[in-house]
């Protein structure tokens, strides 16, 4: 008689893989690490503007994270938990740096120009979805910091209502208020569409980096 061994799941849930991580699988962890590097890469860019240091700070927030896992306590979604230590981290460096960003006050529905390229990639198509790509990326970086943030989380990372409201610790309608603000202040400077995965993307290698270094200084804690 043949006996196979046990099938051994990979967790899927951000619950699971935390239950399981608490319980001593800390390698789980790179899985939190990579589903959420992009999220964090586009909310810090957002804010900070500069891709080396929201490089750095998305390694401390991971490591916080971590540190801090037993008082997550499952009681919020562990994206929100994280986007938050995130989002902490950057206002401290801007405030070390004599920077402030009214977060709680007056930042950013959905498919704002979206243009969906059907056609049989040519050269010059390619070439022309690259140019308005940059564009728009430029565009999207020069807006004030508060309705930058609202934007990206909403409509790039497509985060609804009331995650944006409770990462950024602002009310429901100043959360729509920032998106229209950051909506109308593109119409002025665009006149092409964006597609929301080519917009401030983190790169697989990238990824593959973020998740090496954070789970070499866990292992090391």
């Amino acid at each position: 008689m043949i006996h196979q061994k046990p099938i051994v799941t990979e967790p899927t849930s951000d619950n699971e893989i935390i239950t399981r991580v608490l319980k001593g699988e800390k390698n789980l962890y790179a899985i939190l690490v990579r589903r959420y590097n992009q999220r964090l890469f586009r909310i810090g860019m957002s804010i900070m503007n500069d891709d080396a240091e929201v490089d750095d700070i998305m390694q401390v927030a991971y490591i916080n994270a971590y540190e801090h896992l037993e008082k997550f306590a499952f009681k919020s979604s562990f994206s929100t938990w994280l986007t938050r230590i995130l989002i902490n981290e950057c206002l401290s460096r801007l405030k070390k740096k004599g920077k402030s960003i009214d977060i709680n006050d007056e930042i950013m529905d959905k498919q704002i120009y979206q243009q969906h390229f059907t056609e049989v990639q040519t050269p010059g198509t390619k070439m022309l979805n690259d140019e308005l790509k940059t564009i728009l990326e430029t565009a999207i970086r020069q807006l004030p910091e508060k309705y930058r943030t609202v934007f990206i989380m909403r409509e790039i990372e497509d985060m609804n209502v009331a995650e944006t409201k409770e990462c950024l610790d602002i009310s429901e309608s100043n959360v729509k208020v920032r998106l229209n603000r950051a909506k109308s202040l593109l119409r002025t400077s665009l006149s092409a569409y964006y597609k929301n995965d080519d917009i401030l993307h983190f790169h697989l290698t990238r990824c593959n980096s973020m998740v090496e270094r954070v789970m070499k200084e866990i292992e090391s804690l």
